[in-house]
């Protein structure tokens, strides 16, 4: 029978002997080489761009359309032109355009009879009814549109219930600087209407109002003011611009202009109300405007488009009292572009008031109908408010 010491110094030696038969050197290479590391996923992104913008001011566009047997695109740059993409690799269809003049432009593509913004780019114009999509075109200075190192505005976004259309509506709304700070002092309120087939963003996503304005006062360029910018699509977009603007009429007076008054700091008087508008906007302002001399003092319309005959029908009254008209207005501004195909339009309207001698201001300009006048349109008008 083995002892104590004995039977220890025999089992230490027998798990030496298992350590030894079980464990790899330190020192000892690997038997196998160690499984190479996972490659990295290969990109995932589309396989072109859009827009792609050159330093020559030309811009490239394409969208992948693979089964398409035509894309077609348009600008609101080039109204009356539809020229075709041609198709290249992976169903990839593309067009180069320009040089375009430094701004902002609205485009969008046709595939196989279907309008369509740009798939790439998250730059949406909004519409009434489909959106197009919004490429900038950068040059030497920032614009008068641009958001610069200046101070800003708010522009908050107002829902609310309207009585006159019974339904819910969206208003938007830009304050000037020192707005929320200076308690005690009131502000004249413009009314900003958009046209057909806009919403109630037109006026600060495509015609960048608040930014205009920032750079305005940061010049001391013009009035500090509210401005006041709603939907003016008061029934749906189908129906007849002398129908919508019945109706649009009935909401400012019985519940947008109630709902600025009460929530806003601002002066309640009609020397400190304006209404300018573009294109159904601006018949609306036109109409509305002379129409409710008890309400505004300023009036100014953009590219205005009604039926033949239908705004001299609704302003007989302010033609037929032009010197009533006149003491009343303190400005009555009216702008269309020569290659715009409302100008005829709006030329008689100007050669009928001028007839009635009813005072204003005509302003024909080289432009088409488009947000590039439009905006130009408002920096120019702006600094004439409210002095």
């Amino acid at each position: 029978m083995k002892t104590f010491p004995a039977l220890f110094a025999f089992t230490f030696a027998c798990q030496l002997s298992f350590l030894a038969q079980s464990q790899t050197p330190a020192t000892a290479p690997p038997t196998t080489a160690p499984a190479a590391a996972p490659a990295p996923p290969a990109p995932s992104g589309p396989p072109y761009v859009s827009p792609e913008v050159h330093a020559d001011r030309t811009v490239t566009l394409r969208i992948q359309a693979p089964k398409a047997a035509e894309v077609t695109f348009s600008g609101d740059w080039m109204p009356t032109e539809k020229p075709k993409l041609v198709k290249g690799d992976k169903g990839i269809w593309s067009i180069t355009l320009g040089p375009l003049p430094p701004g902002v432009f609205i485009y969008g593509f046709n595939i196989d009879g279907v309008a369509m913004p740009d798939a790439l780019n998250p730059d949406i114009k909004l519409r009434a009814r489909t959106a197009g999509s919004m490429v900038t075109i950068p040059g030497a200075a920032p614009g008068f549109w641009d958001a610069k190192d200046v101070p800003h505005g708010a522009v908050e976004i107002n829902w609310h219930r309207s009585s006159a259309l019974n339904a819910m509506r969206a208003v938007y709304i830009y304050t000037p600087p020192g707005y929320a700070k200076d308690k005690g002092k009131k502000y004249p309120v413009l009314y900003l209407l958009h046209g057909r087939n806009g919403t109630a963003a037109d006026w600060t996503q495509a015609g960048f109002a608040n930014f205009i304005m920032d750079n305005l006062l940061a010049d001391k360029k013009a009035v500090p003011m509210i401005v006041v910018m709603p939907w003016a699509h008061a029934l749906p977009f189908d129906a007849s611009t002398p129908d919508n603007n019945d109706q649009l009429e009935k909401y400012l007076l019985k519940d947008l202009i109630p709902l600025v008054e009460g929530k806003y700091r601002v002066l309640t008087n009609r020397q400190n109300r304006a209404l300018v508008g573009l294109s159904m906007g601006g018949a609306a302002a036109i109409t509305t405007g002379l129409t409710h001399l008890d309400l505004f003092s300023q009036l100014g319309s953009f590219s205005a488009g009604a039926p033949p005959g239908e705004i001299d029908k609704r302003i007989v009254p302010a033609l037929e009292k032009a010197d009533a008209t006149n003491k009343q207005l303190k400005l009555f501004w009216i702008g269309c572009g020569r290659q715009d195909s409302l100008f005829g339009f709006n030329e008689q309207l100007s050669k009928t008031l001028t007839a009635h001698q009813v005072k204003h201001t005509f302003h024909a300009s080289d432009n088409v109908h488009n947000w590039t006048v439009w905006r130009q349109y408002f920096f120019e008008t702006a600094p004439l408010l409210f002095r």
